[in-house]
């Protein structure tokens, strides 16, 4: 289970180092993609596996079905970590998550999100009430 919150910044090369703490979950390859809320999400095989078969399962006549599938599978890349515990991040990547320099890893349970610094920071400064949120979580289950 991928938990916590990490900083690190992204290379000149596009590279970005994986937190220690997440590389065993990852396995030895991972799928890298677009994430919902301007993020990139990464998925360790078994997860992405769930994930494509979740998309599959749409039905091909509903628009917005396709372009949610394509969405994802678009920008899709399979990565692999190197022996310095980087990845490289894609150009169309960097920029649909408008990634410059520093980035925040965000364990999100089954999956990572990577977040550009300045998005994070936009994130986390709206303002939300944790119990409406609490009460909306209730009627789905939590």
């Amino acid at each position: 289970m991928f938990i916590g919150e990490y900083k690190h910044s992204i290379d000149n090369k596009n590279r970005v180092i994986i937190p220690s703490k997440y590389r065993e979950g990852l396995g030895e390859f991972f799928m890298l993609t677009k994430g919902i809320d301007n993020c990139l999400s990464i998925y360790p095989y078994s997860e992405w596996a769930i994930f494509e078969q979740k998309l599959k399962s749409l039905p091909m006549t509903n628009k917005n079905a396709r372009r949610f599938t394509r969405f994802f599978l678009s920008g899709a890349v399979e990565c692999k970590i190197d022996k310095q515990g980087r990845i490289l991040i894609t150009s169309s990547l960097k920029e649909y998550a408008g990634i410059s320099k520093d980035v925040y890893f965000i364990g999100m349970g089954d999956r990572i999100e990577i977040w550009s610094s300045q998005e994070w920071d936009k994130y986390n400064e709206d303002d939300f009430d944790a119990n409406e949120l609490a009460e909306q979580m209730a009627d789905l289950g939590i």
